[in-house]
């Protein structure tokens, strides 16, 4: 069994409020969970208004399905990001077993 992990630091630009930051927080990680079925966690405090850190995890018995499931969240993040006026600012992952 192997489990890949991804972080994704997001700049949010437009934020201006705390509200702002959630709404956009909030909505990137319930798209994510529900297109790709994967566990989504915010990793930091609110301590700033335009970021956020979010890991992803994925279980699964093949390597190879991980690794293009993570290009996959990768990419859907940016477009969503986008759609919702932030940007990936930074995004790494790994394979554990």
């Amino acid at each position: 069994m192997a489990v890949a992990s991804m972080t994704l630091q997001i700049r949010i630009e437009h934020s201006r409020s705390l509200k702002d930051r959630r709404q956009v927080v909030r909505s990137l990680k319930e798209k994510l969970r529900h297109g790709f079925n994967i566990s989504v966690a915010e990793l930091d405090e609110a301590v700033t208004w335009q970021s956020a850190t979010l890991g992803v995890a994925a279980v699964s018995g093949s390597r190879d399905y991980l690794a293009g499931l993570m290009a996959e969240v990768e990419s859907a993040a940016n477009r969503i990001a986008g759609d919702l006026g932030a940007e990936v600012a930074d995004a790494w992952w790994e394979l554990l077993d």
